[in-house]
């Protein structure tokens, strides 16, 4: 059975991009090919696609069958876009998408180790193909580097407590499964109360940005987008949390501020309407911002 899979912010995303201009756009994190089917339907007259999971770019070739002679799509992380498009002579593009974060085909798909709703190996990588796995950095790095990772990337008062009973944890055995993890996060954090998420949410966050350094070099990559923008196009990115949307909220501002030619569309960002919430309540954390090149 192929995971359903509900594009966040679809409508809102497609009016700001404008694909009905037609032209090559660009989804740079193309998971299973919602947001890319929408860009297509719209109007767009081809579509690069690219994505670090294999799995994902299997799914979204079925997903874009019907246009696939318009449609190429690319083993590659967003932030390798000037690469991507380099080798393609791609010098300049109509619009452009960036979709950020795990997919729920990542959080649900058996034996990615995102979740800790079930007990499996503790991997974390949205690429399988490269990288170390989370059990694999946990089982070497250093104390005071860890609480640093929980706290930066995961916003965890009690990183410190948390990455010391973890090196313990690892003294007796390796912590190879989610459970695991799970367990020596709630036991390190104090208990008050009810609680509204599970206290190993915030660790496991900060564990997956860290595995798939998701914050490195997204202003990199914002810059060299907006590069590629022709005239009238734009760059629009969803967001999951707040560091991510931090950075394409200040790198736009930048951009904007740096170049006449570039404008901010977003002065707020985008979030879910109360329709989409219903439908779809991994949407709640959703922000969406764009930009768009004036001449």
């Amino acid at each position: 059975m192929e995971p359903i899979h509900e594009p966040v912010l679809l409508e809102e995303a497609i009016a700001l991009l404008d694909p009905s201009r037609g032209g090559l756009f660009v989804d740079c994190t193309v998971g299973l090919g919602g947001h890319a089917q929408a860009i297509l339907s719209g109007g767009a007259t081809r579509l690069l696609g690219l994505d670090r999971d294999p799995r994902a770019l299997a799914l979204a070739a079925q997903t874009l069958a019907p246009w696939h002679e318009r449609v190429e799509l690319v083993h590659a992380d967003y932030r390798d876009l000037p690469a991507v498009t380099a080798a393609r002579g791609i010098t300049a593009i109509d619009g452009a998408l960036a979709d950020l974060g795990v997919s729920s085909m990542q959080f649900d798909a058996p034996g990615r180790g995102f979740s800790f709703r079930r007990d499996e190996s503790l991997d974390m990588r949205m690429d399988q193909t490269t990288g170390p796995t989370a059990a694999e950095l946990l089982a070497r790095v250093d104390e005071a580097d860890l609480a640093d990772v929980i706290f930066r990337y995961g916003e965890e008062r009690f990183s410190r407590r948390i990455a010391r009973r973890i090196v313990e944890a690892r003294q007796t055995s390796p912590i190879a499964t989610t459970a695991q993890l799970a367990d020596i996060v709630r036991r390190a954090i104090p208990r008050k109360g009810y609680q509204r998420i599970d206290p190993a949410t915030r660790t496991f966050q900060a564990l997956r940005i860290w595995v798939n350094r998701e914050l490195e070099g997204l202003d990199e990559f914002l810059a060299a987008a907006t590069r590629l923008l022709r005239a009238g196009a734009r760059l629009a990115v969803i967001t999951f949390h707040s560091l991510e949307d931090r950075v394409v909220k200040h790198v736009f501002r930048a951009l904007a501020t740096a170049e006449d030619a570039l404008r901010v569309l977003t002065r707020k960002p985008v979030i879910a309407g109360e329709r989409e919430l219903a439908r779809n309540p991994r949407a709640r954390s959703a922000k969406l911002r764009a930009i768009e090149r004036l001449a």
